[in-house]
């Protein structure tokens, strides 16, 4: 059996963590050693813009110290990550290069998409989630910065919202009221509550959640606290909250001891009002906390690219229930959408190994099929710019940053030129410009042969023959629209891959 030694290192925005891991067919992913490192980086970079020296000299001794200690595991492989909010220090690129010239590691800064997914990976591939998700769950993610809910209903992605709501911020908004949760509850209540009551009136007037879901640091701390460290990692909602408000009537202290932590945190306090406010208002039935974290999640998206473990769950399907989800929302879904993204999946595949393109861009091709319309419901004259704008303001949960600025422009270069890349070089770089250009092409091509939204094919052939993508048809309806667009539409396709889309026709009696 073979056995992968794994090291995932975080640089959190007030920790460090160091968890190996041994990844196996039989056993999975399991859990070797875990060491933390405090260390208030987000907070100095909240009060000063900058990592200090101070603070960059206490960093690189301890991922100096971590690197000796995957050494001694003999690891086969690390990844070391942080969180975006280390783009908020001005010097971040000198912090980057101390960190590599004095450590020799290569520090990899994670869009909040980017880190919220990789956590959320390890969680969906756990055999009860699916069975969670079908029943109606939300998924809260708690970090120092932030948090993110995504909401899921009848085990499909409905929403993923992020919220500017971290422990760590609202300690800091908050200072200098007290050190007893019950000095901070009613502002942090008032915090909380108005923005959870937002997504509540927007995305839960029709539903109700069975399940709800906590990552994030404490979290598992505070369900063992009801329920013991056996294997039952669930509470009623009422129970936890109640549990959570009697830990409020106690010192810091008494919280630590009781939670069996070695030291006192001061984000502790604010961690626990967080969880009990947001268990409250969002009134599900029970709280599952499955007790992972970032570091899991950095293990299983290592043994997953590398074909180590099998997945349970589909995360493309989130991707592109997400987005259907997106656009309902705009008024947008129609039979059009159906037809058009069935149209771009088999143009994509009938020239697979001319484009060179493979499964994900597939995937980012569907979604933009899905979403091009999205921006009439802002506006019928701007409607590509505004579909842009939506889909890069929009969280969809398993889609990287660049890869929505991917999925954005194919979109906006539906129906405007191609932009030169000189103009999007801040946005894209080259490998991604030219993705989203070979995309569009495609879609403008699909888009031209359902214009009318009329779904006049009742059969569709796509072969490539010579120079020449031959579309045959059987319809019994005038196509001439069709025909005069495809030919009008062609142009950039043509000479993107260098075939000529084609229109044959056949009737059908």
């Amino acid at each position: 059996m073979r056995i992968t030694t794994f090291a995932a290192i975080y640089v959190g925005s007030y920790e460090v963590s160091l968890k190996i891991t041994e990844i196996s067919a039989k056993r999975k992913i399991r859990e070797i050693d875990l060491i933390r490192s405090r260390i208030g980086i987000g907070r100095n970079i909240y009060k000063h813009k900058k990592v200090e020296t101070e603070v960059m000299e206490e960093l690189c001794e301890i991922l100096s110290e971590y690197e000796e200690i995957m050494k001694s595991y003999r690891v086969d492989a690390y990844r070391v990550y942080a969180g975006a909010f280390l783009k908020d220090a001005g010097n971040v690129l000198f912090v980057l290069e101390q960190i590599r010239i004095r450590t020799g590691l290569t520090l990899q800064i994670l869009s909040n998409s980017e880190r919220r997914f990789i956590g959320y990976q390890s969680v969906a591939a756990r055999e009860e989630f699916d069975a969670m998700t079908k029943e109606g769950a939300a998924v809260v993610d708690v970090g120092g910065e932030s948090i993110q809910i995504t909401l899921f209903s009848e085990g499909g992605v409905v929403t993923t919202q992020h919220l500017v709501l971290g422990t760590m911020r609202l300690r800091e908004q908050l200072a200098g009221i007290g050190n007893t949760v019950a000095r901070f509850e009613k502002q942090m209540e008032e915090l909380i509550n108005k923005e959870i009551e937002v997504f509540k009136a927007m995305y839960l007037k029709k539903r109700e959640l069975r399940y709800l879901i906590f990552l994030g640091d404490y979290s598992l701390e505070l369900m063992e606290s009801i329920q013991g460290n056996g294997e039952i990692k669930t509470a009623k909602t009422e129970v936890f909250a109640e549990h959570l408000k009697e830990l409020g009537r106690q010192t810091p202290e008494d919280v630590a001891e009781q939670l069996k932590l070695s030291t006192v945190d001061p984000l502790l306090l604010p961690s626990i009002v967080m969880y009990r406010c947001i268990a409250q208002e969002l009134g599900t039935g029970e709280v599952w906390v499955p007790g992972n974290n970032i570091s899991d999640g950095m293990a299983y998206q290592y043994a997953s690219e590398n074909k180590l473990l099998k997945s349970v769950h589909d995360f493309d399907n989130d991707v592109l229930s997400a987005a259907t989800n997106l656009s309902k929302r705009y008024h947008s879904y129609s039979p059009h959408i159906d037809a058009l993204t069935k149209m771009s999946t088999m143009i994509f595949q009938a020239i697979q190994k001319v484009h060179g393109m493979g499964s994900r861009e597939l995937l980012l091709l569907q979604v933009a099929a899905i979403l091009h319309d999205c921006g009439k419901f802002v506006s019928l004259a701007n409607g590509p710019d505004c579909a842009y704008d939506i889909i890069m303001a929009s969280e969809i949960i398993g889609l990287s940053h660049l890869e929505r600025e991917i999925v954005a422009s194919t979109v906006r270069y539906n129906t405007r030129p191609l932009d030169p890349y000189e103009r999007v070089a801040d946005k894209m770089d080259v490998q991604s410009y030219m993705t989203a250009a070979k995309l569009a092409a495609i879609l403008r091509v699909s888009n031209a042969l359902d214009r009318s939204h009329k779904q006049k094919f009742s059969t569709i052939k796509v072969v490539l023959k010579n120079k020449e993508l031959l579309i045959t048809v059987e319809t019994k309806d005038d196509i001439i629209l069709e025909k005069g667009l495809l030919a009008n539409k062609s142009d950039s396709f043509e000479a993107i891959f260098g075939i000529k889309p084609v229109l044959r026709e056949k009737r059908k009696l």
